[in-house]
């Protein structure tokens, strides 16, 4: 009953996020305990604010699949403190090894808890332009870790991925069929997907969000992130969707607000641009209806800014 309770939450609405606790664990360095969100797969689900001191860092999902002949873990975490306490928290509940880790992308908190991984000698995979992107941003990347969370950094070198691929990296294990997939542009370089087809669960990484406002940085391309979204995110039809950052959910929440929110966007600055509007406009149009996303406040104006810089050449 508590998986067909779970899945019902799912189908029906988001649950709601929380930018404003700054820690839902203080027993360990994760922000939440790893949930069961179906059967075998499970999900340390991180704050929806910004990185923190009080959240480690910790806002972003750090997802793990037992599969019966070992356990696969999707994003290594922002610091090797995080992976070391995700872990723990996978021996809580299987005695089965770590086989495999998965990067969802380049970004710090996605790969630079490797390096706790790679003192185990587990192998860790990511697409090769998630790779070149820690390879030139992740020094970076660990000393902002460094200066914001400062001891809870401790431990954390730089490890890159010991597996590349380009289009898809498949695992069969324990019975269990686990696809790695580039679909193509999305949020940042080498942005993947872990497809689980017997289960229909997508872990989606950052190609979807709800609960908190997605955040477009200078190498977001909007316009091919919502041809990836069409042609190939929808066709998989997912049932369950455990999103780069906020609860698990479903296909209608995170289209509500990412295509939707990207659509709508550039909508919205499209007609500022046939009126001849310029760059300090942009700014300010209007993006109420998302306003009740967490990071709304940091992110709306920068989001609508570069879109306006992108659009302006298309």
């Amino acid at each position: 009953m508590k998986h067909a309770s779970l899945a019902l939450a799912l189908l029906c609405g988001p649950v709601m996020a929380s930018e404003d606790i700054p820690d839902q664990y203080p027993a360990s360095m994760l922000y939440a305990k790893p949930v069961e969100v179906i059967p075998h797969v499970f999900s340390a689900i991180g704050a929806t604010a910004p990185p923190t001191y009080e959240n480690a860092g910790h806002n972003n999902n750090l997802s793990f699949i037992v599969t019966g002949d070992g356990v696969v873990v999707i994003n290594a975490g922002a610091s090797y403190l995080l992976a070391e306490a995700l872990h723990a928290e996978i021996k809580a509940v299987t005695d089965q090894p770590v086989k495999l880790v998965i990067n969802e992308n380049g970004q710090g908190h996605a790969m630079l808890g490797n390096s706790y991984w790679a003192d185990l000698g587990v192998d860790i995979v990511a697409h090769v332009d998630a790779a070149a992107a820690f390879e030139e941003n992740g020094d970076a990347s660990l000393q902002a870790a460094i200066a914001r969370v400062r001891e809870r950094a401790d431990k954390t070198w730089l490890a890159a991925p010991s597996i590349t691929f380009e289009d898809s990296y498949t695992v069969e294990m324990g019975g269990m069929q686990i696809e790695a997939r580039y679909l193509g542009p999305a949020h940042s370089p080498g942005d993947i997907i872990v497809w689980l087809p017997q289960q229909s669960m997508v872990i989606s990484g950052d190609m979807a969000f709800h609960e908190r406002m997605l955040p477009i940085f200078e190498d977001t391309m909007t316009a091919e992130w919502i041809e990836t979204w069409e042609t190939e995110f929808e066709p998989l039809a997912a049932t369950y969707v455990i999103p780069g950052h906020g609860h698990p959910t479903n296909m209608d929440q995170v289209r509500r607000y990412t295509l939707d929110y990207l659509v709508f966007l550039r909508g919205q600055i499209g007609a500022l641009l046939e009126e001849g509007g310029g760059l300090a406009e942009a700014y300010y149009v209007d993006q109420s209806p998302y306003a009740h996303l967490d990071t709304f406040e940091e992110l709306a104006t920068k989001n609508a800014g570069r879109v306006f810089e992108q659009m302006e050449f298309e």
